[in-house]
């Protein structure tokens, strides 16, 4: 089998497994969206906290 044929083989093997994905639904998508946009929210206020306070222990130290 040449480049040709196994290139043929991958798509066609893409293109079964690309039918076999269940894609979500509009409320399911919007519930993982919700999730996602908490959870970096989340995450970005507590490196924030932690850089804060670390700048200010850092201030305090240099004094």
């Amino acid at each position: 089998m040449g480049k040709t044929g196994r290139l043929a083989k991958f798509l066609r093997e893409v293109r079964a497994e690309i039918r076999k994905v269940v894609w979500p639904n509009r409320k399911e998508l919007t519930t993982y969206t919700g999730v996602v946009i908490v959870a970096v929210a989340g995450v970005a206020i507590f490196f924030g906290l932690v850089d804060f306070l670390i700048s200010q222990v850092l201030a305090l130290l240099m004094k």
